[in-house]
C-alpha cells in the first residue's frame, strides 16, 4: 500500500453558517482523524454522517486526515466512511451541547485492492469509458519547505510547480479614489457574493509567492467570512447592518461598514434544483488539481442532493456532450459513475458546451425551483466561439428564461479568472475558486443555499453622504461594480444576487468634514458654487444607504434604506473585516494604504478573531504569517 505523506491543506472546510453566538451555545461538533494501519493519516476519505432522523450530511479528510462536522443539534449519530483501497468503516458519536466530541478511525485495508490501483479503463475526450476507475485521491508529497506555518504546495504533486509559462489572465484593477461630497454626495455599486479572490490569493501565498496586484479583489476577501449580522425579519430577504469606527491605518479618517445579511434556509425549505454540471475535460484539464478534483468535488455535492433534485452532467472537450442525462438526485451511485468515468483530453470548445448544458436545463426546467447551470473550468476557451463578447451575450439572453451559471475555477499556469468573473456575473450567478476538498466542501455542501437559491437578484447599494459630517469618501473594493447614479432606479441595470445564508460587505474609507482634503489632480471650480445642505443634511447623520432588489421571479424592484447616525457604534464585525480591507491593501500595494502593516494587520484581526468555529479566522493569521515572510524575501532580493 502507498504510504500517504499529509500535505497540510491550510484550513478545515465550514460546515454551517453562523446565526448568532446564541445559536453557537445550544450546537455540537464532531472532529476526527483518520488513519490507516500504521498510522500514517489518509486524505481524500468521504465521511457520511447520519442522524437518528435519517438526514445524513457528507464531509472529506483533508490532506491531514481530518475532517469536521459543526453546528450539530445534540444527539447520537453514526458516521461511516468509504474510500477506494480501504474496507468500509462506521463508528457511532454522541454529541453535546457547545462540546467537541473527538474522533479517531483506523481504516483497514482492502485485501481485494491497492489503494493506488489505476484505472483500468481510459474515457476519451470526455466520453464514458466501460468501467468506472476510483474517485481521485491525494498524491504523495516531495520534500518541501514551510512559510509563515503552511506547507508549500508548489512541494506536492496535488500542486505542481508551475510551468515555464503562464498564461493566467486577469483584468486590471485600479482602485477607487476619493470624491468629495460637496462634488458628487451618491456612491453607487452592485453587490458582489464571489469570493474567488480570496482563495486564489491563498494557492500564491501556498506556493510561497505573492499574487498579481489584479488577483487580489478587496471585496472578494472581505466577504469570503461570514459576519454576526442579525438575521432579516419580516419580507425582506435580508438585513441591514452598519458600523462605524476609525480607519486602522489613518487615524484622522473614519471606516463605515455596510453589511447585508440573507436569510438563511434549513435543507427542508431548499427548493426542487434542476442542476445541469458542465464540465470542462479538454487536455488543459490533465493535472491533478484541475479534473480530479473537479469531480472530487463535485461528487461532493452530488451526496448531498434528494429525490425532489435533479442532475444532469455536459461535458466539452473537441466536442461537447452529454454524458447523463438528467438524474434523480437520490441516484447517488449514477452520478457518482458518470463523474469517475470522466478523463482530460483534447482542445476546448466551451460555448458549444455552454450551450448544450442551456439546452438541457430548459428540457427539465422546474417552476419555482432552482434552474442552474454549474460551470467547472480552468476557464481556457481555445476553441470554437472564443469571442468573450458573444458568449456573454448569449449567457446574458439566457437568464431571462430562469437559468442562472455559477463557475467554480480551477488549477493554476493558464486559469483565466477574468473570464469565469464575467460569465458569472453575466450568468446571475456566483464565481468561486476551488483549491482543495475543504473549498469544495465549503462552497458546495455546507454554503449551498448561497451557492446554488438565489433568494435576492439585481442588488444595488446607493449611499448619500451628508456633507455637514463627510467631506470626501472612497469605497475599498467593487472597483468592476460600480454603477451610474441613474443606473440605482433602473430595473433594467444588471446587479449582483444574493443566494440563501449569504453576506455581503461593504467598507468606505471617510474624510470627516472640517479635515483638510489632500486630493491631488482637482483645481478650485471657478463658476460653480456648491449649494448649502438642505434641513434634512443635521450634523447627527453621517450617511443615508439605499437598497433596491428584485424578488427571484420579479421583474420590479423594491427599496428599502436605512439612516446612519453620526455617532453610529463600532462593532467586532467591522474590526475583523477592517483587518482583511488593510491586508488586501498591503498585497495591492495601494496608494491608500498609509501606515498598515503585516503587524497591525495581525494584531487587529487577532483582537476580533471572535468564536471561529470552522478555523476561517485562523487560517487567514497564518496567511498574515505567509505573506509577510514572502513579502520580506521580495524585499531582501533572495
Amino acid at each position: 500500500m502507498r504510504r500517504y505523506i499529509a500535505l497540510a491543506v491550510v484550513s478545515m472546510a465550514a460546515v454551517l453558517a453562523l446565526v448568532g453566538v446564541s445559536a453557537q451555545a445550544r450546537v455540537g461538533t464532531i472532529s476526527g482523524t483518520v488513519r490507516d494501519a500504521s498510522g500514517t493519516a489518509v486524505p481524500g476519505v468521504t465521511v457520511n454522517l447520519l442522524d437518528t432522523t435519517g438526514r445524513s450530511r457528507t464531509t472529506a479528510s483533508d490532506a491531514t486526515g481530518t475532517f469536521l462536522f459543526a453546528g450539530l443539534a445534540p444527539g447520537s449519530y453514526t458516521l461511516s466512511t468509504t474510500r477506494s483501497g480501504f474496507l468500509p468503516a462506521s463508528i457511532t458519536a454522541v454529541v453535546s451541547a457547545s462540546a467537541t466530541t473527538t474522533l479517531a478511525l483506523t481504516l483497514q485495508a482492502d485485501p481485494r485492492q491497492r489503494a493506488d490501483t489505476p484505472a483500468d479503463t481510459k474515457a476519451q475526450n470526455g466520453q464514458l469509458a466501460p468501467a468506472p476507475p476510483p474517485l481521485p485521491q491525494a498524491a504523495p508529497a516531495v520534500a518541501g519547505g514551510v512559510i509563515g506555518g503552511i506547507v508549500d504546495y508548489r512541494a506536492a504533486s496535488m500542486f505542481p510547480r508551475e510551468a515555464p509559462f503562464n498564461t493566467e489572465a486577469y483584468d486590471r484593477i485600479d482602485d477607487n479614489q476619493w470624491t468629495e461630497v460637496g462634488r458628487k454626495p451618491l456612491s453607487t455599486f452592485s453587490i458582489d457574493v464571489d469570493t474567488a479572490s480570496y482563495s486564489n490569493v491563498r494557492r500564491y501565498l501556498t506556493q510561497g509567492t505573492l499574487p498579481p496586484k489584479d488577483a487580489v479583489r478587496i471585496e472578494e476577501l472581505v466577504n469570503y467570512f461570514s459576519y454576526d449580522y442579525a438575521e432579516p425579519r419580516g419580507a425582506t430577504p435580508f438585513s441591514i447592518v452598519t458600523s462605524v469606527g476609525e480607519a486602522p491605518w489613518n487615524r484622522r479618517h473614519r471606516l463605515a461598514l455596510i453589511g447585508l445579511q440573507a436569510r438563511h434556509m434549513d435543507s427542508g425549505s431548499v427548493p426542487p434544483r434542476n442542476l445541469v454540471f458542465l464540465i470542462d475535460v479538454s487536455g488543459s484539464m490533465a493535472t491533478p488539481n484541475k479534473l480530479p478534483l473537479v469531480k472530487a468535488s463535485l461528487a461532493m455535492l452530488a451526496r448531498n442532493l434528494t429525490e425532489k433534485d435533479r442532475l444532469a452532467i455536459v461535458v466539452y472537450a473537441g466536442a461537447a456532450g452529454l454524458v447523463l442525462p438528467s438524474t434523480s438526485g437520490a441516484d447517488t451511485s449514477t452520478i457518482l459513475g458518470a463523474l469517475s468515468r470522466l478523463e482530460a483530453g483534447g482542445s476546448t470548445n466551451g460555448a458549444q458546451g455552454i450551450q448544450l448544458a442551456y439546452k438541457v436545463a430548459h428540457d427539465h426546467f422546474v417552476r419555482g425551483g432552482v434552474n442552474r447551470v454549474v460551470l467547472a473550468t480552468d476557464g481556457d476557451f481555445n476553441v470554437g466561439i472564443t469571442s468573450h463578447g458573444d458568449l456573454t451575450r448569449f449567457i446574458e439572453e439566457q437568464r431571462t428564461s430562469g437559468i442562472s451559471l455559477s463557475v467554480l475555477g480551477f488549477g493554476m499556469g493558464n486559469l483565466k479568472d477574468s473570464t469565469m468573473e464575467s460569465l458569472a456575473d453575466r450568468g446571475n450567478g456566483n464565481y468561486s475558486y476551488i483549491d482543495s476538498l475543504n473549498e469544495a466542501q465549503k462552497v458546495l455542501v455546507e454554503q449551498a443555499g448561497g451557492t446554488l437559491v438565489t433568494l435576492a437578484k439585481d442588488v444595488k447599494l446607493q449611499v448619500e453622504f451628508n456633507p455637514r459630517t463627510v467631506a470626501a469618501y472612497r469605497l475599498i473594493g467593487y472597483e468592476n461594480r460600480l454603477l451610474q447614479d441613474r443606473d440605482f432606479n433602473d430595473d433594467t441595470k444588471d446587479a449582483g444576487d444574493m443566494g440563501a445564508g449569504h453576506s455581503v460587505t461593504a467598507l468606505y474609507e471617510l474624510i470627516p468634514a472640517g479635515e483638510t482634503l489632500d486630493i491631488p489632480g482637482i483645481d478650485p471650480l471657478k463658476y460653480q458654487q456648491t449649494a448649502p445642505p438642505s434641513r434634512a443634511a443635521t450634523p447627527h447623520e453621517l450617511m443615508t444607504v439605499k437598497v433596491r432588489f428584485k424578488a427571484p421571479d420579479a421583474d420590479k424592484s423594491e427599496l428599502t434604506s436605512v439612516t446612519v447616525p453620526t455617532r453610529a457604534a463600532t462593532s467586532p464585525e467591522l474590526g475583523f473585516a477592517s483587518a482583511v480591507a488593510e491586508f488586501g491593501m498591503l498585497l495591492r500595494e495601494s496608494e491608500h494604504r498609509g501606515t498598515a502593516s503585516f503587524a497591525d494587520v495581525r494584531t487587529l484581526a487577532t483582537r476580533f478573531k471572535g468564536a471561529d468555529p470552522y478555523g476561517h479566522r485562523a487560517e487567514f493569521l497564518r496567511l498574515i504569517d505567509a505573506a509577510e515572510a514572502v513579502s520580506q524575501l521580495r524585499a531582501s532580493g533572495k
